[in-house]
Protein backbone atom coordinates (compact mmCIF):
# COMPACT_ATOMS: atom_id res chain seq x y z
CA UNK A 1 0.00 0.00 0.00
CA UNK A 2 1.40 3.14 -1.23
CA UNK A 3 -0.48 5.43 1.33
CA UNK A 4 1.10 3.87 4.21
CA UNK A 5 4.86 5.59 2.87
CA UNK A 6 6.04 8.38 4.59
CA UNK A 7 9.13 10.45 4.26
CA UNK A 8 10.89 8.96 7.02
CA UNK A 9 8.68 5.69 8.21
CA UNK A 10 6.16 3.92 6.48
CA UNK A 11 3.08 1.75 8.10
CA UNK A 12 3.08 -2.45 7.42
CA UNK A 13 1.77 -5.38 8.18
CA UNK A 14 2.46 -7.71 11.15
CA UNK A 15 4.44 -10.08 10.22
CA UNK A 16 5.74 -13.61 11.99
CA UNK A 17 8.94 -12.35 12.57
CA UNK A 18 7.57 -9.94 14.62
CA UNK A 19 6.60 -11.87 17.39
CA UNK A 20 9.37 -10.92 19.73
CA UNK A 21 9.01 -7.47 19.35
CA UNK A 22 5.39 -7.54 19.61
CA UNK A 23 6.22 -10.14 23.38
CA UNK A 24 8.49 -7.21 24.54
CA UNK A 25 5.99 -3.95 24.29
CA UNK A 26 2.85 -6.50 25.48
CA UNK A 27 4.94 -7.24 28.27
CA UNK A 28 6.20 -3.91 29.01
CA UNK A 29 4.94 -2.68 32.23
CA UNK A 30 5.77 0.89 31.65
CA UNK A 31 3.24 1.11 28.87
CA UNK A 32 0.50 -0.93 30.51
CA UNK A 33 -1.51 2.23 31.60
CA UNK A 34 -1.20 3.58 28.42
CA UNK A 35 -2.70 0.30 26.61
CA UNK A 36 -5.00 -0.52 29.60
CA UNK A 37 -2.95 -4.14 30.11
CA UNK A 38 -2.93 -5.41 33.24
CA UNK A 39 -1.66 -8.84 32.59
CA UNK A 40 1.34 -10.24 30.34
CA UNK A 41 0.68 -12.07 27.44
CA UNK A 42 2.35 -15.05 26.34
CA UNK A 43 4.22 -15.99 23.49
CA UNK A 44 1.63 -18.71 22.58
CA UNK A 45 -1.61 -15.72 22.53
CA UNK A 46 0.54 -13.42 20.44
CA UNK A 47 1.77 -15.99 17.95
CA UNK A 48 -2.25 -17.42 17.87
CA UNK A 49 -2.89 -13.30 17.02
CA UNK A 50 -0.17 -12.88 14.85
CA UNK A 51 -1.87 -16.27 12.87
CA UNK A 52 -4.90 -14.37 12.55
CA UNK A 53 -3.60 -10.84 12.09
CA UNK A 54 -3.84 -10.96 7.96
CA UNK A 55 -8.00 -11.03 8.83
CA UNK A 56 -10.00 -8.02 6.78
CA UNK A 57 -10.51 -5.42 9.35
CA UNK A 58 -14.12 -5.32 8.50
CA UNK A 59 -14.43 -8.83 9.90
CA UNK A 60 -12.27 -8.69 13.07
CA UNK A 61 -12.93 -4.83 13.69
CA UNK A 62 -9.14 -3.81 14.07
CA UNK A 63 -5.76 -3.24 12.60
CA UNK A 64 -2.72 -3.60 14.12
CA UNK A 65 0.40 -2.22 11.97
CA UNK A 66 4.00 -1.77 12.70
CA UNK A 67 5.45 1.73 12.08
CA UNK A 68 8.96 1.34 10.69
CA UNK A 69 12.06 2.95 9.69
CA UNK A 70 13.67 2.54 5.97
CA UNK A 71 15.97 0.38 7.38
CA UNK A 72 13.60 -1.68 8.26
CA UNK A 73 13.70 -1.46 12.46
CA UNK A 74 10.30 -1.52 13.66
CA UNK A 75 9.72 1.73 16.08
CA UNK A 76 5.93 0.99 17.73
CA UNK A 77 2.57 -0.03 16.73
CA UNK A 78 -0.51 2.16 15.76
CA UNK A 79 -3.86 0.39 16.14
CA UNK A 80 -7.27 0.76 15.12
CA UNK A 81 -9.77 -0.67 16.96
CA UNK A 82 -13.35 -0.92 17.47
CA UNK A 83 -13.81 -0.26 13.97
CA UNK A 84 -17.72 0.47 13.47
CA UNK A 85 -18.49 0.14 9.53
CA UNK A 86 -21.99 1.03 10.46
CA UNK A 87 -21.07 4.18 12.48
CA UNK A 88 -17.96 4.79 9.80
CA UNK A 89 -15.68 5.38 13.39
CA UNK A 90 -12.70 3.57 15.21
CA UNK A 91 -10.42 3.93 17.72
CA UNK A 92 -6.87 4.94 17.51
CA UNK A 93 -3.96 3.80 19.35
CA UNK A 94 -0.61 4.31 18.95
CA UNK A 95 3.24 3.27 20.92
CA UNK A 96 6.44 3.83 20.06
CA UNK A 97 8.89 1.23 21.72
CA UNK A 98 11.68 3.15 22.47
CA UNK A 99 11.88 6.35 24.31
CA UNK A 100 14.94 7.16 22.05
CA UNK A 101 12.73 6.92 19.32
CA UNK A 102 10.20 9.47 20.86
CA UNK A 103 9.50 12.79 20.30
CA UNK A 104 11.73 12.67 17.03
CA UNK A 105 8.11 12.78 14.60
CA UNK A 106 8.00 9.17 13.92
CA UNK A 107 4.36 8.88 15.96
CA UNK A 108 3.23 12.34 13.62
CA UNK A 109 3.80 10.55 11.01
CA UNK A 110 2.36 7.43 11.66
CA UNK A 111 -0.52 9.56 13.02
CA UNK A 112 -1.06 11.43 9.78
CA UNK A 113 -0.35 8.81 7.49
CA UNK A 114 -3.14 6.23 9.17
CA UNK A 115 -5.50 9.22 9.31
CA UNK A 116 -5.44 9.53 6.08
CA UNK A 117 -5.69 5.97 4.99
CA UNK A 118 -8.93 5.46 7.14
CA UNK A 119 -10.17 8.85 5.77
CA UNK A 120 -9.23 8.23 1.92
CA UNK A 121 -9.50 4.38 1.47
CA UNK A 122 -11.83 2.96 4.55
CA UNK A 123 -14.07 5.86 3.98
CA UNK A 124 -14.38 6.97 7.96
CA UNK A 125 -16.69 9.68 9.14
CA UNK A 126 -14.61 10.16 12.06
CA UNK A 127 -11.77 8.36 14.24
CA UNK A 128 -11.30 8.68 18.48
CA UNK A 129 -8.68 8.29 21.01
CA UNK A 130 -9.02 8.17 24.57
CA UNK A 131 -6.28 9.84 26.77
CA UNK A 132 -5.15 9.80 30.40
CA UNK A 133 -5.18 13.21 31.27
CA UNK A 134 -1.23 13.08 32.50
CA UNK A 135 -0.21 11.84 28.99
CA UNK A 136 1.34 15.60 27.86
CA UNK A 137 3.05 13.96 24.50
CA UNK A 138 0.07 12.08 23.01
CA UNK A 139 -2.32 15.00 24.18
CA UNK A 140 0.24 17.26 21.88
CA UNK A 141 0.65 14.70 18.95
CA UNK A 142 -3.19 13.98 18.77
CA UNK A 143 -4.28 18.10 18.93
CA UNK A 144 -1.80 18.50 16.44
CA UNK A 145 -3.54 16.13 13.74
CA UNK A 146 -6.61 18.10 14.32
CA UNK A 147 -8.36 15.97 17.35
CA UNK A 148 -10.18 18.07 19.56
CA UNK A 149 -11.13 17.21 23.46
CA UNK A 150 -14.44 16.01 23.83
CA UNK A 151 -14.79 14.49 27.02
CA UNK A 152 -13.57 13.91 30.18
CA UNK A 153 -14.17 10.52 31.81
CA UNK A 154 -13.83 11.29 35.46
CA UNK A 155 -11.49 8.41 37.80
CA UNK A 156 -11.90 6.09 34.81
CA UNK A 157 -8.81 3.87 35.14
CA UNK A 158 -7.27 2.18 38.54
CA UNK A 159 -3.21 2.46 38.11
CA UNK A 160 -1.30 1.47 40.86
CA UNK A 161 -3.93 2.16 43.19
CA UNK A 162 -5.59 5.78 41.94
CA UNK A 163 -7.82 6.64 39.95
CA UNK A 164 -7.09 8.52 36.90
CA UNK A 165 -9.07 10.90 34.53
CA UNK A 166 -9.27 10.41 30.89
CA UNK A 167 -9.78 12.39 28.14
CA UNK A 168 -11.60 11.38 24.49
CA UNK A 169 -10.46 13.16 21.48
CA UNK A 170 -12.37 13.01 18.03
CA UNK A 171 -11.68 13.75 14.33
CA UNK A 172 -14.26 14.13 12.21
CA UNK A 173 -13.27 13.61 8.20
CA UNK A 174 -13.93 17.31 6.51
CA UNK A 175 -14.38 15.71 3.26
Amino acid sequence: MHTLKGKHIYLRALEPSDLEFIHAIENDETVWEISNTQTPYSKFLLKQYLDNAHKDIFEVKQLRLVISNYKDDALGLIDLFDFDFKNSRAGVGILIKEPNNRLKGNGSEALQLLIDYCFTHLGLHQLYCNISEENKVSITLFTSKGFEKIGLKKDWNKVNGCYKNEYTFQLLNSN
